[in-house]
């Protein structure tokens, strides 16, 4: 009789099973509940925005100089935003210059995030000798500030867009590899993984079914933190000529060429710097926000 009236339960128990959120969804939620981050989206989407459509959205020709109009101010009819060093309008440079900032601050991070995953993945799941050649090689990089690196690097290599993100990806491979093999040395001592281990399932798989999953969400986040890093650091070569070169429009690079001008319209030559503040902040709180919603103990 007692089996009778217990089986009617378990089916509500299955269905309540069944419409639990899963993890990404809870992440998905708790990310959307969080209205800085989601403040800090909305202005990275607007970014990426002009990023993607800037030529057309630009009300003037970027490139386009004239010596009788250089140096206006902020609200001269025409120009909006005033006009640089050379009278190209600052409002068209701006935007079509989100392209090549937001470009040299993202590709950085995300090969850096492909190397440094792999290296870091298979010096923490391998261990012994190769975890010591990898990390200590690894260490070798990690001891320098990475400004110095990036200007030493970029230095060396000479200047060009090409030759900046090389120096950046060096720049952010061992952090990002030191972060991948901690969470995957910790990974690999989970019970699933002993398990998987004592059923005769090779290295690849176990990897790549049970640690890939678990260990690449950390990773990742990790990574966004380092997109207003690299943002920063770009623009920091540009500024000292080691970057972009003229005259493409790239905030860094703008900076430095208005810089002789700061005495004479310092709120146009302070325009570039507050376009990668605005820009490396709404990074750092999408990060953030980013970071709680994938914390289960939040």
């Amino acid at each position: 009789m007692s089996s009778l009236t217990a089986s009617p339960a378990a089916p509500a128990e299955l269905v309540a099973a069944q419409r639990s959120p899963g993890y990404w969804q809870s992440v998905g939620t708790r990310l959307l509940a969080d209205k800085v981050a989601m403040s800090a989206g909305f202005v990275v989407l607007l970014l990426l925005g002009l990023a993607v459509f800037g030529p057309w959205l630009a009300p003037a020709d970027p490139y386009q100089s004239s010596m009788l109009s250089r140096l206006k101010p902020i609200g001269t009819d025409g120009y909006p935003l005033g006009t640089d060093e050379l009278g190209r309008d600052m409002l068209s440079r701006l935007i079509v210059g989100a392209r090549l900032s937001l470009f040299m601050g993202l590709t950085p991070v995300l090969f850096a995030f492909v190397i440094g995953s792999a290296i870091g993945i298979l010096a923490g799941y391998a261990g012994g000798w190769v975890n010591t050649a990898i990390m200590r090689t690894i260490d070798v990089f990690y001891a320098f500030p990475s400004v110095l690196l990036a200007i030493a690097l970029s230095g060396a290599l000479g200047a060009g867009i090409f030759n900046s993100l090389l120096s950046l990806t060096i720049v952010f491979v061992p952090q990002i590899a030191r972060v991948a093999e901690a969470v995957t040395a910790q990974a690999k001592g989970r019970d699933y993984v002993e398990a998987a281990r004592a059923s005769g399932a090779n290295a690849f798989t176990i990897v790549r079914v049970h640690v890939l999953g678990n260990v690449l969400g950390p990773i990742f986040v990790y990574a966004t933190s380092l997109i207003a890093v690299s943002l920063i650091l770009a623009s920091g070569l540009s500024f000292l000529g080691l970057g972009v070169k003229p005259p493409e429009p790239e905030w860094g690079l703008m900076l430095n060429t208005l810089r002789t001008a700061i005495y004479v319209q310092p709120w146009v030559a302070a325009l570039p710097g507050l376009m990668i503040f605005i820009t490396s902040i709404a990074f750092n709180l999408l990060s953030d926000g980013l970071r709680s919603a994938m914390d289960n103990k939040s």
